[in-house]
Order: C-alpha cells, then sequence, then structure tokens
C-alpha cells in the first residue's frame, strides 16, 4: 500500500457524477473549515446514485427515498483500502483540486476594507456633522455597491476624502473641484459612483437627508448648499428693486428692469466685480436705508412687484436652498454696505436655510421670530399652508424661543398665509 492516493480507484469510487453530490458537500465543509464528521443526506436519491455509494462503502445504502452517508465511514473506508491513504479530505483534492480557505479570504478581505476605509473614516472622526452619513453608509452598503473590490474603494474613497476636505466651497465650480482633488474635471458627472457619494456627502454637510431624491434641480440645490455650482446659467437668483446703475453689465439689468422681477445669472454676478450698492445714490431717486430685504418664495417677489412696481423697496428671493448666484448676489450687496432682513417658511427645512443665511452673512429677523409666529399660528385657519411640522427641529439662533414655540404648535406656516402683512410693510417701506 502506498501513501498516495489510487487515481484510477479513487476516480471510479469519487470521480462519477452519481457520488458528485457527495462529493461537493464534503469540498463545502472544508472551505469553511467545518470538520467531516457526522452525516450527509440527500433527498429524493436516484437509483443509480444509491449505487453509487453502495460502490463506495461496499455494502447496501439502505432504503427510503433520501440516502444518508457516515462521512466517517467513507472516511474510513478510503484509508484502510489504500484508495486515499489521506482519507476523505485528501481525496477530495485529489478529485478536485486545492481547497479555498474561506475564513482566511473573508478574513484578510475585512482586512483590506479595513485598509481602504482609514483615511476616510479619519476624515469623518475630524467632522462630527458627518458622523450620522458614515453610520448611513454603513447600514445601507453604499460604499461595497458602488465600489465590490477594496483597491476600488481605495481609490474611490480617497478621491471622495478630498473632495469633502474642500467643501463647503463657496463659489467653486463642479469642473474644477473634479479636477482639482481627483485629476479628472469630470469626475463628479452625474451616474459615476464617486458622483453618487460625493452627492450624498453634500446633503450631509447641507443638512439634508442622506438618500438622494433624484432630478437635475434636487442635485443643483444639493451642490450650491455647499457653495459649488454645476454651472454659471443654470444658476440664478430672482430679485426686484434693487437699484441699478450706468457702469457695469449688472447695473443696467437691474435699472433696466424698472420693478419687474429680474433673474440674474451666476455668470453675470461673477463677472461683476465690485459692490452692489444697496441704495439709489442720492439724486437719482429714493436713497432708501441700505436695508435688503430676502425672501424664501417666488410669491412674495411677484406679489411686490404687481402690487409695488417700480417702487417696491429691494427683495432678493432665495428660492429655497440659496444657490451660488444668490450667495454670490448677497455678498455683493453685504460688500456695498447692505443689511439684511429675512422671512422665510415656518418649518424646519426654512429654519436651515435661515441658518445658513444668518450665520454667512447675518440678517434681522423679518415678522421671522417667535412672537410672529404665534400670532400667524394662533390665526391660522386648516389648509396647505398650515400643515402639521415634520422633520428634525432645528436651531433658530436669530431669535431662540422661535425653535421652541414652533416645536409647541407643530404647525408649518408658509409665507403665502402671511404675504399681505409682508407686502404691507414692503408698501410701508416704500412710502418711507
Amino acid at each position: 500500500m502506498t501513501d498516495t492516493p489510487d487515481l484510477d480507484r479513487l476516480h471510479r469510487l469519487l470521480g462519477a457524477d452519481d457520488v458528485g453530490w457527495l462529493v461537493d458537500r464534503v469540498r463545502r465543509r472544508m472551505e469553511q473549515g467545518r470538520p467531516l464528521t457526522g452525516t450527509v443526506t440527500l433527498g429524493a436519491a436516484s437509483a443509480a446514485q444509491r449505487r453509487a455509494v453502495e460502490l463506495l462503502l461496499g455494502r447496501r445504502a439502505g432504503k427510503g427515498a433520501s440516502l444518508s452517508v457516515s462521512l466517517e465511514e467513507v472516511d474510513r473506508v478510503l484509508r484502510t483500502s489504500g484508495v486515499a491513504p489521506g482519507g476523505l479530505g485528501e481525496a477530495v483534492v485529489s478529485l478536485r483540486g486545492p481547497v479555498r480557505d474561506l475564513a482566511a479570504e473573508s478574513l484578510a478581505a475585512e482586512t483590506a476594507w479595513r485598509d481602504a476605509l482609514a483615511p476616510f473614516d479619519d476624515l469623518v472622526a475630524a467632522r462630527p456633522e458627518l458622523r450620522g452619513w458614515r453610520s448611513w453608509l454603513q447600514a445601507t452598503g453604499l460604499i461595497r455597491r458602488l465600489a465590490p473590490a477594496p483597491d476600488e474603494a481605495r481609490t474611490m474613497l480617497g478621491a471622495l476624502t478630498r473632495i469633502v476636505a474642500r467643501l463647503p466651497a463657496p463659489g467653486l465650480p463642479i469642473g474644477r473641484l473634479a479636477a482639482e482633488t481627483c485629476g479628472d474635471a469630470h469626475a463628479l458627472d452625474e451616474g459615476r459612483p464617486l458622483a453618487t457619494l460625493a452627492l450624498s456627502a453634500a446633503r450631509a454637510l447641507a443638512g439634508l437627508p442622506y438618500p438622494i431624491d433624484g432630478g437635475a434641480d434636487s442635485r443643483r440645490a444639493t451642490w450650491a448648499a455647499v457653495g459649488v455650482h454645476l454651472d454659471e446659467l443654470s444658476s440664478v437668483v430672482l430679485c426686484v428693486g434693487l437699484p441699478g446703475d450706468d457702469h457695469s453689465a449688472t447695473g443696467r439689468v437691474l435699472a433696466a428692469a424698472a420693478g419687474e422681477p429680474c433673474v440674474l445669472t451666476l455668470r453675470q454676478l461673477r463677472r461683476h466685480d465690485t459692490p452692489l450698492l444697496p441704495h439709489v445714490r442720492e439724486g437719482a431717486g429714493r436713497p432708501g436705508d441700505g436695508t435688503i430685504r430676502v425672501c424664501e418664495n417666488p410669491v412674495v417677489v411677484a406679489a411686490a412687484a404687481d402690487e409695488l412696481g417700480p417702487s417696491c423697496p429691494p427683495l432678493v428671493c432665495v428660492g429655497g436652498r440659496p444657490s451660488a448666484a444668490v450667495w454670490r448676489l448677497l455678498e455683493l450687496l453685504a460688500a456695498g454696505g447692505a443689511r439684511f432682513a429675512y422671512h422665510g417658511d415656518y418649518d424646519w427645512g426654512g429654519m436651515a436655510i435661515a441658518s445658513a443665511l444668518h450665520e454667512r452673512i447675518g440678517f434681522v429677523p423679518w415678522r421671522f421670530d417667535a412672537a410672529h409666529y404665534e400670532t400667524a399660528a394662533s390665526a391660522a385657519p386648516p389648509s396647505p399652508t398650515t400643515a402639521p411640522l415634520t422633520g428634525r427641529p432645528r436651531p433658530t439662533p436669530w431669535d431662540p424661543p422661535l425653535r421652541e414655540a414652533m416645536a409647541r404648535h407643530a404647525l408649518r406656516i408658509e409665507e403665502e398665509l402671511v404675504l399681505p402683512t409682508l407686502l404691507a410693510d414692503l408698501r410701508s417701506a416704500a412710502e418711507g
């Protein structure tokens, strides 16, 4: 008897298709690091499969539809017969080749994933506002779905880490952000895996829900919330009543509007390299006091233009999350000495918008405090503009009691509901 398997006899006993199920079961156990002990059972065994086991064991294989085989018995037969002196495990390797060590492979893969994630996790640890997003990524498995292999993920996460480290980045074109962080101006084009992750990171930084709700407008607004613009023409800002002049292209556009709502593009505003004066120069009409009123919704601008026309005081609409064009206009006005008064929707999303404005440009509330919310909530009839307040409460640093009042009443009040009062304020300012 030799110490090596007798391959001819081994193939006759375990190499046939009718006993292949047994070899498959054994090999699976070996890959999983499980002992080759106990019994394996084949349900609804055919007559040929039963005869193959009888040939292997040298005895009847029992009766019934199922076929059970003791792995210890197979091992003993192979050893004592000299077919496979090393036993059942040696026989399977001789027939099918080396067996994978799935446990070792899994450990190596997890080690590779930890190494790939380490720089990214270091960044998240330094940015507390991203920790909830990181947990969401872990729970959804988004990273592994977008980059199934650790090496692929390492490259993608390295780029993502560089991108997130740059955000927020006021006034930065997305192509430039991609080129400077990834070496590819198209790395953040829609549909690319990196773009999907980077967009969800931008939503996290902006305080928005992490899942991406789709659509070009949503993508544009998300990037704008962290200062990044997709192009200079699609990013716009709506205004009315801003004083113009004859000294710049933007000034001439504003002057020509003459009380009509005016849409300015980011391209126009980026090419305007001097401050915008928030009031009309002496001798050119009503001087004003340098206050720019800011609202959240276009309906306020439209109503103001309809009612006040050329006498409408300066009014800027952020249109939800401020775009890059909105920020650029407000910064040009601030550089010219403007003061801002803000009103928006009384909901938690509106509070997030207002907080961003308050932090970046500062404002005094324009009927946007606890007292005016209490009045509006008490007088509000049931309507779509007074739906129940939902979402995560947000701080209101310009008037801390506002947050408490909103949490207590739990009513969402949109600007349309208080539009008559806002128009009265604008009329008073025009007459004053």
